[in-house]
């Protein structure tokens, strides 16, 4: 049925824009016949509008992969660099909360493990949203800061960086089969907050995936068993997308293709000094808006690194 409404609600946008662009070619023809002026520029700046609304509906009807459509997991890591970098970590998780909720999407906190003085080391979100995963999983990289740095006494220039990794969430149309011998599981007592008993009690799951050495750690619940599952569920979701990117490599490797898009490698700069400019370094958009995009307006470096995804799988 969700694929069903999904599937009636894409038709249903299309024949709104076929209709739209009917009426106004038939108003603009209309006009000239009778030299309405009014009429025919209030039918262009229509159609003008309905052409932007077009753009944003072909990049939506783009994200079409087998997993696009889902939930997400996104983790933030903080690179080297003490303080500074788990600063940096803090930023990088704030800024994609933000983004999510401007959306109306729904954001979790699974896992957390706060820096010693300030920001975090680790954090894993789940993000609940229609196509969440489809939207930010260009966002697998590292991300470099520089700035003046808060916690430097001299005031001396700093570069950070953080690494973020996104994952769909598995639903019951993908079966990833782990054998039991293959998974370490450790308890372990939760950090941060969520009351007495989560703090008094061995209720954080750590699982690790021996052949890839893939970990999932979860501490939100009360419940050892609920953190259990939601590590499981976590350990899934990192195996699959790291199909995904295989079947990427395959793809590149078979066309010829050198790409340093993916989890790794630099995708995007953060100056705040000398001067403000956020730069994507794969698709070249930039903007010296820094603030609005450490709030969450990420929507042009989202779609502009889509377009690029995009384009490169139809070549």
């Amino acid at each position: 049925m969700r694929e069903r409404n999904r599937l009636d609600s894409q038709i249903t946008k299309v024949r709104e824009i076929e209709q739209s662009l009917s009426d106004n070619i038939e108003l603009i023809a209309l006009g000239e016949e009778e030299s309405d002026n009014a009429v025919v520029s209030e039918s262009e700046a229509a159609l003008e509008q309905m052409k932007k609304h077009v753009q944003k509906q072909q990049l939506q009807s783009l994200l079409s992969g087998e997993a696009d459509g889902n939930d997400c997991y996104l983790q933030v890591n903080a690179g080297a660099g003490g303080t500074e970098a788990q600063d940096w970590a803090n930023m990088i998780l704030r800024m994609y909360t933000r983004w999510a909720e401007q959306r109306g999407f729904k954001v979790s906190v699974l896992e957390m493990s706060d820096g010693e003085e300030a920001g975090i080391k680790s954090a894993t979100l789940m993000v609940e949203g229609d196509q969440a995963y489809g939207w930010l999983k260009t966002e697998n990289g590292v991300h470099r800061l520089v700035r003046i740095s808060p916690f430097d006494s001299s005031a001396r220039r700093h570069t950070s960086f953080a690494s973020v990794a996104v994952s769909p969430v598995i639903d019951d149309s993908i079966e990833i089969d782990i054998e039991e011998k293959d998974l370490r599981i450790d308890t372990y007592r939760s950090s941060g907050a969520g009351g007495q008993h989560v703090n008094t009690t061995d209720s954080a799951v750590r699982i690790t995936h021996i052949p890839t050495g893939l970990v999932a750690a979860v501490q939100s619940e009360r419940s050892q068993h609920q953190n259990r599952a939601n590590a499981m569920a976590l350990i899934k979701a990192k195996l699959y997308e790291q199909e995904l990117q295989k079947r990427e490599e395959a793809a590149a490797a078979e066309h010829g293709e050198k790409t340093d898009i993916g989890w790794g490698h630099q995708i995007r700069s953060y100056v705040l000094h000398p001067y403000q400019m956020i730069k994507d370094l794969r698709t070249g958009v930039e903007t010296s808006q820094s603030s609005a995009v450490l709030d969450g307006d990420l929507d042009e470096f989202l779609e502009a690194a889509l377009a690029l995804k995009l384009s490169a799988d139809d070549e």
